[in-house]
């Protein structure tokens, strides 16, 4: 049998990288053409490990903005859609065409510029899904400065450090975030705490102002400055910015991951590579190809996904993404996508499965969905992706089987695996399997590969999948192992953390030895290459398709005077896949016999949670107790034995045997852990039929 279409896009990317990069890079405008598309290098640490490093499209400079936006209205589509902007928070729609995204971006740049921003600047944007945000991106990259995007539920201790880390000239942010159905969020004290709090002062603080909530007594000398005005004084002096272009292996921005130390990880993400990557990906995974289709991506801007699918990749192809301001259900319902799609005629949607499961919830039988899919509102759609966390097969089957009645002929429910270190996902099924040189030629009626449900697809072009044991030794095709990458990652990949290639190196190399890029997940790859994610390393939990360090909760708890030593771990939880439990080990004396800790107690820790991570990290759960946090002889606790535990009792299992490792320093210590785990339950009235409940819905 001849290989299938993606297959051969996969090894051509992998066994000749020169022609295969050099031949997207293509597609793009570059002010300076690269002289190759790969250089391999060795980069040597001040520590003196040297390791192998890489380079794409070296020689070459490039301007993001200018390929997004400008290339567009110069081609001819200034009267295309760019942004669509649907905020049922706030009841407002706005369509932006590129000509007039243009004109946005090149006098907000002009007003950056004039603010003292410039070519290698870092500024960080904290902001609500409106259409300011997209444009304060699109501006810094125009004047060749750097972005650091931090979610706007961020509290003011997380903001702070990452001020403190990348030294933003500026801080870009709104009077208010809106969650939900919730009243309006002021931003104010969240800025004016993590600036007093970071010993790095931004010089300057510009604000949009809201209509829902304002900021007041915007102080000048302080540095701080009311957004529309500035735009209204540039615009009537006729003040715009030029494109500045960057070398390929400048920085397009940063984005901060969890650590597993509790300090966030600044991922680079670089302009030539991001710019190559991102526009093969969008029409060869994602199947928007250019003016005319549109993206929908329920992300969030903050995150890598919404850097990606929201903003640049949509606008590399010169196609419309919908910007979201809004939730899966509460505002109004659980029909909110699927009119969406159907108002806009959105033809890929990219969501989480927490979302799904959100709407599933309110609707069970699916009547909103089929209510829209019975009068073709849903013909559009070619397919609907589903990233962050892992998609139970029950998910997909049966949004498959809704597809192929309602949505357009062919469509799939396509389960893609990446991570902020890739930039673009690293595994999936192509909706148009073909990365040839004549990209204008219509080919989505080629056959795409067929759908796994519980697999996440095959490997993408560049990069380069293997599943190795602890040693790093490849094992057998369909054997659990850890998931690795081979050198270079694809262009998307970061090569480095911002100022920290020591932690760069032993956060992702040194556990291989240079060998393999390690991803901290761990699966399998079957027979037929496709890939299976099982779980996440020990140190990182997924809640609603976000991504907490266990370091950076289990500080915030241990903050706490009560509190002498604490270990946070995933709970199943049928809504959002995991969230935070917790084991404190008090500091008094007298220890309570409960396993439940008061709930003055608990809204305590809780409150140090939301305070320092945000609420979206918010604790599942809590147990108190001594002696039943189990660790290794060298110190290293065991989140794995524990999570194994709790799983287990979710499912009513409370003796099943959990993989303890010969290092453990106390094996009695696992089963004072189980006892007081099957204690809490029980006090909880969790008893066999409520798990089995649960377990249904898991």
């Amino acid at each position: 049998m001849a290989p299938h279409l993606q297959d051969e896009v996969q090894h051509h990317s992998l066994t000749d990288p020169e022609s295969f990069w050099t031949q997207q890079a293509s597609h793009l405008h570059w002010h300076q053409k690269p002289s190759k598309a790969l250089s391999r290098t060795t980069k040597s640490l001040k520590s003196g490990v040297t390791h192998d490093h890489w380079e794409w499209f070296p020689g070459g400079e490039i301007s993001t903005c200018y390929n997004c936006v400008d290339r567009h209205v110069l081609a001819g589509h200034g009267d295309q859609d760019a942004i669509i902007w649907d905020s049922p928070v706030t009841n407002t729609k706005e369509r932006y065409t590129y000509k007039k995204l243009l004109s946005e971006v090149e006098t907000f740049a002009g007003v950056l510029r004039e603010e003292g921003v410039k070519k290698g600047d870092v500024v960080i944007i904290y902001m609500p899904m409106i259409p300011a945000a997209l444009i304060a991106m699109l501006a810094i990259s125009r004047l060749g400065a750097i972005h650091a995007v931090v979610f706007g539920g961020f509290a003011s201790v997380s903001l702070a450090q990452r001020i403190e880390a990348s030294k933003p000239v500026a801080i870009l942010t709104a009077s208010c975030g809106i969650d939900g159905s919730k009243p309006p969020i002021p931003y104010k004290s969240f800025i004016t705490e993590a600036i007093s709090l970071s010993t790095h002062k931004p010089k300057k603080t510009i604000i949009w102002q809201r209509e829902q909530l304002r900021w007041d007594a915007v102080d000048k000398a302080n540095g701080e400055r009311n957004w529309q005005r500035l735009v209204k004084s540039a615009t009537a002096r006729g003040l715009k910015a030029d494109c500045v272009p960057v070398k390929s292996s400048d920085p397009v921005y940063i984005i901060y991951t969890s650590g597993t130390t509790g300090l966030p990880k600044g991922v680079l993400r670089e302009a030539g590579g991001h710019a190559v990557g991102l526009n093969l990906s969008i029409s060869y995974l994602f199947g928007i190809r250019g003016p005319g289709d549109v993206m929908f991506c329920t992300s969030d801007i903050g995150w890598v996904v919404g850097h990606s699918y929201i903003v640049y990749a949509p606008l590399l192809a010169g196609a419309a993404t919908v910007l979201f301001e809004g939730k899966p259900v509460g505002t109004p319902n659980a029909s909110t996508f699927w009119r969406i799609i159907e108002e806009y005629k959105v033809n890929t949607l990219s969501t989480a499965p927490t979302a799904l499961r959100a709407i599933r919830r309110d609707d069970p039988d699916n009547k909103m969905f089929k209510q829209v899919g019975a009068r073709g509102g849903l013909k559009s759609l070619r397919a609907l992706f589903l990233a962050g966390e892992r998609s139970e097969p029950s998910i997909v089957t049966m949004y498959q089987e809704l597809l192929r009645e309602y949505a357009a002929d062919g469509a799939n429910v396509i389960d893609n695996w990446w991570s902020s270190e890739s930039g673009s996902p690293i595994s999936g099924i192509a909706l148009v399997p073909h990365a040839g040189k004549d990209r204008k030629t219509t080919i989505r009626g080629a056959k795409t590969l067929a759908i796994k449900p519980g697999s996440a697809g095959k490997a993408m072009p560049g990069f380069d999948v293997r599943v190795v044991d602890d040693s790093g030794n490849e094992v057998k095709r369909g054997s659990m192992g850890n998931i690795v990458l081979a050198i270079p990652l694809a262009p998307t990949g970061f090569r480095t953390l911002w100022h920290d290639e020591e932690r760069f190196y032993n956060g992702y190399m040194k556990r291989f030895r240079g060998r393999w890029i390690d991803t901290g997940d761990s699966g399998m790859i079957d027979e037929e290459g496709y890939i299976s994610i099982m779980s996440r390393s020990d140190d990182i939990i997924n809640v609603a398709a976000h991504r907490f360090s266990t370091g950076a909760i289990e500080q915030a708890i241990s903050s706490h005077p009560q509190i002498a030593e604490c270990c946070v771990v995933g709970i199943p939880d049928a809504l959002k896949g995991h969230l935070p439990f917790a084991f404190v080990t008090l500091s008094t004396a007298n220890h309570p016999p409960s396993a439940i800790p008061s709930s003055q107690f608990f809204a305590e820790v809780q409150h140090l949670v939301r305070t320092q991570i945000g609420a979206i990290a918010s604790l599942g759960g809590m147990i108190q107790g001594k002696g039943m946090i189990p660790k290794t002889r060298s110190g290293k606790t065991l989140r794995r034995v524990l999570r194994e535990l709790l799983e287990n009792a979710v499912h009513a299992d409370f003796a099943k045997p959990v993989q303890v490792p010969a290092t453990v320093e106390d094996p009695h210590v696992v089963d004072v852990a189980r006892e007081k785990i099957m204690s809490y339950f029980k006090e909880k009235g969790a008893d066999l039929h409520k798990a089995t409940e649960m377990r249904a819905k898991l």
